[in-house]
């Protein structure tokens, strides 16, 4: 049942609608006499009136009309030259064009892609010209990081300044070929003086930048940087907004306040299949996104053409159409001829016709999207710099592949779109004005301007004035002095008091942020498991980073170690975002070549969830040449008992074995993370290597070891003998890593009651054993006549009898070295799934336990003649060993 208001129903149409024009009339008068803001305040006034009378404005949207966010009357004027401009941004759209064409020409099958850079060509230009600074004495420097498949026009700007020569063009996407090449897509890691940073992987880029951005508000807030006012500028592409790390970490940007930060999403309405939003709006929804998550959302539609029919649009049907048009009738403006589009446009509307009516048909197929109109993208630049206290994010509407002529501008295959025929490359080279012949154009030669040339001149002044040219990445900080070992006095000298290597860790963390020297450098990141790990007594020594710092009081402010929050606290407590986390240790392990600050992270996660669910991420850090240290806590399949499938992990080592710059690790003990730990921030930060470290820990407490002698450097090369069996008897290698060394020990007191002598080796790295083994193979096979032996030969020469190895990972990873063992290796590992269960009836069911570990020993003794089969029968019985068991491999 309806119910009736008395007041409105007591009045008719035409007072209402005279009542309407009153309330328009009246808001206009403020807006005349007391401006914008005034007009924000007084709605906002009466909404708050309403919601406090608990009338809730169930219809209230985060959308604003379809069209620029600043009005013509708030454009700013234009500051460059804009033919110069245009001159200089059709030559660089040529030779990105012409550098994928000749790339193609060569019949390589390389590919390459040309309507991306196309659709950003202006707004890049506005930015390179206008905004864009690097670094100088007073200026920070901004950090660019551009959608990969425009990584051609960014390679054609450098190359017009002088940056890159015409044989590394030639060799584009072909960086084998003597002289030098370029890499397809922005990876630091193929060009370190070049890209800030790596694109490739669509929605990584967008994290990155959020956390970028906050890592530098984090050294300027701890006195490492000072506030230089940088920049980070991300641009994305629009159907690249529906991975989930896009959207999934913006409440960041807006939580820290990151008003450093500048997203551009480049809305051309297209993916690389066809539309984005075909139905709806992209850009509408991403405004409510951002707009919702607090963003200074700028919105960048209409180019300049449109001001004027805006300006005679009294009764808002310009604007009405406009709203009701979709993303897919967009695409079809942009394909077809003028008659189609003014027809399709006006839609049966006689004022729609008439208000059209100014406009040829040749005018209205021509007709500019606002990020293909350098006016409008300057005003939205220069809106974004300006704005304090929160992010931004500018939606760009753009043609895809605008420029490249009727066979792909704004076609669903122009993502596609890697070759043209000879009409249509002069057709192109003629439209941007290129002076080169017809012959030129069709073999897609490059073209620079005299060094003399206004043009050139211009670029070079504009580049100068702003600091210098980008993208630029350069490397300057001050060399970190790895500590002595001595600062680990407990790790190294042992404790009979039991403890895990994850508590080991915590200790030597500790050690290093109390170091004087070290201390201020050292950056601990975890994802709200920071108890789990044992690392509560960090918040109330060096306090949890947070951009307001405490504005309450903890709930445990009255224990011994409070939840701490501050605005120069040193944790990052990254809640329950795993790629966040890894955004924040790619920023703080970049900071040595992005501020010149050597922050070293230590970022402790769950190990099953570390690589398995941000792996893109950790890849990308290699690229990055960030250094640092992950560290998976909670490792093994059987370690971490009643668990279950979901978080117990026997494969996070395999995977890191994919990680070519990656040192992995899987210590036993204090000490040998102590050595580890060491080495890797002398290697990294004072030797300047483009590495980092991926380091297993373990939850299971026994007793920790002092460090035998002479040992650091087979920890580091990643085995060495523990313990050495001069005993007489059946000889046995038994080798173990982790919490499984445990059971090793155990196995060694069972072996000897048969008799045997059993040596014991510490494997700290089968991935580093499998790498060296490979690079000694890889020369014997280049230079057969001059054969090497590998670490693992030259250590067991002389060694004889059973191998045996054992680890809490899957059999891959000792398997990996088998080949190279004088007597063969049998492994035992953690195949299969986790499940939840006990501890030692986890090691039961995937045959790992010491039991297992003997049985293995017992049995290659028995294979190589060594041991009767009686012998063998009695340690079946004594050691309860089945004769069929289910394969916890398929378990």
């Amino acid at each position: 049942m309806n119910t009736i208001n008395p007041i409105t129903e007591s009045l008719n149409i035409d007072d209402l609608t005279h009542e309407n024009k009153e309330w328009i009339e009246a808001l206009n008068d403020i807006l005349s006499a007391q401006g914008e803001n005034r007009g924000r305040d007084i709605l906002r006034l009466l909404q708050n009136y309403m919601l406090s009378k608990n009338i809730n404005l169930t219809e209230a949207t985060l959308n604003t009309p379809y069209r620029n966010s600043i009005s013509i009357h708030n454009q700013p004027a234009y500051p460059g030259n804009p033919e110069i401009e245009q001159q200089l941004e059709n030559i660089i759209r040529w030779n990105a064009a012409a550098m994928v064409l000749k790339a193609n020409d060569q019949g390589t099958g390389v590919g390459g892609h040309i309507a991306t850079y196309q659709s950003a060509a202006t707004m890049l230009e506005v930015g390179f010209n206008h905004f864009f600074k690097n670094k100088t004495d007073n200026y920070g420097g901004d950090q660019l990081l551009v959608q990969a498949h425009a990584a051609p026009g960014l390679y054609a700007r450098a190359y017009v300044e002088g940056r890159l020569s015409e044989l590394q063009m030639q060799n584009f996407r072909r960086e084998l070929q003597e002289g030098g090449g370029l890499s397809s897509y922005p990876h630091p890691r193929r060009m370190p003086d070049f890209w800030q940073g790596p694109t490739a992987s669509m929605g990584l880029s967008t994290p990155s930048a959020i956390y970028q951005a906050r890592f530098m508000k984090y050294l300027e807030n701890r006195g490492l940087k000072k506030p230089d006012g940088g920049k980070i500028w991300c641009f994305i592409g629009d159907g690249e907004s529906d991975e989930p790390e896009v959207l999934g970490t913006i409440n960041m940007a807006t939580r820290d306040n990151l008003d450093n930060l500048v997203m551009v999403v480049n809305c051309n309405l297209q993916r690389l299949d066809g539309p984005v939003r075909g139905n709806g709006k992209i850009i509408q929804e991403l405004e409510r996104n951002y707009g919702g998550a607090g963003w200074n959302v700028i919105k960048v539609i209409w180019g300049s053409e449109w001001d004027e029919l805006f300006s005679r649009d009294h009764d808002g049907i310009l604007q009405a159409r406009m709203d009701r048009a979709v993303d897919g009738d967009y695409q079809f403006y942009t394909v077809s001829d003028g008659p189609t589009v003014r027809d399709h446009w006006i839609d049966g509307d006689p004022k729609l016709d008439a208000l059209m009516n100014s406009l040829s048909n040749e005018q209205i197929r021509c007709i500019k999207r606002g990020g293909q109109d350098r006016r409008k993208i300057f005003g939205a630049f220069d809106l974004a710099l300006r704005s304090e206290g929160k992010p931004t994010v500018i939606l760009m509407k753009t043609v895809k592949g605008d420029g490249m002529g009727a066979s792909a501008e704004g076609q669903n295959t122009s993502h596609q779109k890697k070759q043209f025929t000879t009409i249509e490359r002069i057709d192109i080279g003629r439209r941007f004005g290129i002076p080169l012949s017809d012959e030129a154009l069709a073999d897609a030669q490059l073209y620079k301007p005299a060094d003399d040339s206004p043009v050139m001149q211009y670029l070079h002044e504009k580049r100068q004035g702003l600091g210098g040219y980008l993208p630029s990445r350069k490397v300057a900080f001050e060399s970190v002095v790895a500590p002595e070992l001595s600062l680990f006095k407990e790790a190294m000298e042992g404790t009979t008091r039991e403890q895990s290597t994850t508590m080991s860790f915590v200790k030597i963390l500790s050690r290093m942020l109390k170091d004087k020297n070290l201390g201020k450098y050292i950056v601990p990141i975890v994802p709200d498991e920071a108890r789990t790990f044992g690392m509560e007594s960090l918040f109330r020594q060096f306090g949890i980073y947070s951009s307001e710092g405490q504005k309450y009081k903890p709930v445990d402010s009255s224990s011994l170690l409070p939840y701490k929050e501050a605005k120069d606290g040193q944790l990052l407590q990254e809640g329950i975002c795993e790629t966040g986390a890894m955004a924040s240790f790619l920023a703080a392990g970049t900071a040595y070549a992005n501020y010149g600050v050597p922050t070293i992270p230590f970022y402790i996660f769950y190990s099953i969830f570390g690589f398995q669910r941000v792996g893109d991420m950790i890849w990308a850090c290699a690229d990055s040449l960030a250094k640092g240290f992950l560290l998976g806590g909670t490792a093994g399949r059987t370690t971490l008992n009643g668990e279950g499938l979901q978080h117990q992990d026997g494969h996070s080592q395999a995977v890191a074995a994919t990680l070519p710059n990656m040192y992995s690790y899987d210590p036993s003990f204090a000490y040998e993370l102590a050595v580890i730990v060491q080495d890797g921030i002398k290697r990294m930060y004072e030797q300047g290597e483009n590495i980092f470290y991926y380091l297993t820990l373990y939850n299971e407490n026994y007793p920790m070891p002092a460090m035998p002698e002479n040992v650091e450097d087979g920890i580091l090369k990643g085995m060495y003998r523990f313990r050495q069996d001069n005993s007489s008897g059946y000889k046995v290698h038994l080798l173990g890593s982790g919490s499984l060394m445990q059971e090793v020990l155990k196995a060694a007191e069972l072996l000897k009651e048969y008799g045997c002598s059993t040596d014991i080796w510490s494997v700290t790295s089968y991935n580093l054993l499998t790498r060296q083994a490979q690079s000694i193979e890889r020369q014997n096979l280049l230079n057969p006549e001059n054969p090497q032996q590998n670490y693992i030969e030259q250590l067991l020469d002389r060694e004889k009898g059973a191998f045996v190895a054992v680890s809490d990972f899957m059999k891959s990873l000792p398997n990996g070295i088998a080949r190279w063992f004088p007597q063969g290796l049998v492994a035992l590992g953690t195949d299969g799934f986790g499940l939840s269960e006990s501890r030692p009836t986890l090691r039961d069911h995937f045959e790992v336990d010491a039991r297992y570990i003997a049985w293995a020993a017992l049995t290659s003794l028995y294979r190589k003649g060594q041991l009767a089969e009686a012998e063998l029968a009695r340690a079946r019985v004594a050691l309860v060993i089945p004769h069929e068991k289910a394969d916890p491999a398929l378990f």
